[in-house]
């Protein structure tokens, strides 16, 4: 599912979904908020939104998209503050809510929700403060990669673990990237496109060996895509929209592992810039 962005400088609530069955996209129930640079994740079978920004302010809601009922919910617990582009992950049955932009700066704020509890609790900050980073969680950590400090991109890397509370670095990306796409895919994290120093869009994209403990390069992607969404699907690695600087996209790539080559994979309906997609199983049928 493809989740709200942004529409003529205007955050919207647009829904679609990607019907494996037809093999096209189907607009959905839009959210209830308008909202752009919002995080999406998906935690036991439902969509959760948190965060963005409408085109007066942050926010700190939360909303919960029901597949089988093809409903939003807004009963779910805000953030302990207001903050668009945040990174979120899903981390043993919790959400992670990892730094973002609070409207004056970037945050090094982590804060995991508990679906039980219908509650947010902080964790240990992260060592730097990032905005439109990247998280995936591997083999028991969870890793933070890139975004910006307001200043810059970046291209460190730090990951936390749940077991003893802390954060160390890692090895830094070989390129500084803000607001890249991140998953985790075939025991590795894949990092493409995203905006560099020079705030170029970008296409290249590398991945995380926790073996060797290195990034190497990886085939850059066809089209560049600066907030794009990352994901296996379907034993392949998909690359769903972004904007590669001259105009926002809807297209999609996909990426073989074994000719380490990208292909044309479709479009959506619609362009999300500053939305996100996330996967989930099941879906309603959609009149």
């Amino acid at each position: 599912m493809s989740v709200g962005g942004w529409s003529l400088d205007d955050p919207i609530c647009l829904v679609e979904r990607f019907s494996t069955e037809y093999n096209e996209w189907m607009i959905t129930a839009p959210m209830i908020r308008h909202r752009g640079d919002a995080a999406v994740c998906t935690l036991g079978g439902l969509i959760y939104t948190v965060g963005g920004r409408d085109e007066v302010t942050c926010i700190s809601s939360v909303e919960r998209y029901d597949p089988t009922t093809n409903l939003w919910s807004g009963d779910v617990a805000p953030l302990s503050s207001a903050r668009s582009k945040v990174a979120l992950v899903e981390m043993e049955g919790f959400l992670y809510a990892l730094g973002g932009h609070d409207g004056v700066t970037c945050t090094n704020i982590v804060e995991r929700y508990d679906p039980s509890q219908n509650s947010w609790m902080k964790c240990p900050p992260m060592r730097i403060r990032r905005s439109g980073a990247a998280a995936a969680v591997l083999d028991g950590y969870l890793y933070v990669m890139g975004g910006s400090d307001d200043d810059e991109p970046l291209n460190s890397v730090e990951r936390y673990s749940p077991l003893d509370g802390c954060w160390v670095n890692c090895p830094p990306m070989q390129t500084a990237r803000d607001s890249p796409g991140c998953t985790v895919f075939l025991g590795r994290i894949y990092v493409a496109g995203g905006r560099d120093e020079l705030l170029l869009e970008l296409s290249t994209v590398e991945r995380f060996d926790p073996d060797n403990f290195s990034w190497s390069p990886v085939k850059r992607m066809k089209s560049k895509r600066y907030q794009v969404s990352l994901m296996a699907f379907n034993g392949s690695l998909l690359a769903v929209g972004g904007s590669d600087g001259v105009t926002n996209l809807k297209t999609m790539e996909i990426y073989d592992h074994e000719t380490n080559s990208w292909r044309h994979y479709g479009s959506m309906k619609s362009k999300h810039p500053g939305g996100h997609v996330a996967l989930v199983k099941m879906f309603p049928t959609v009149e």
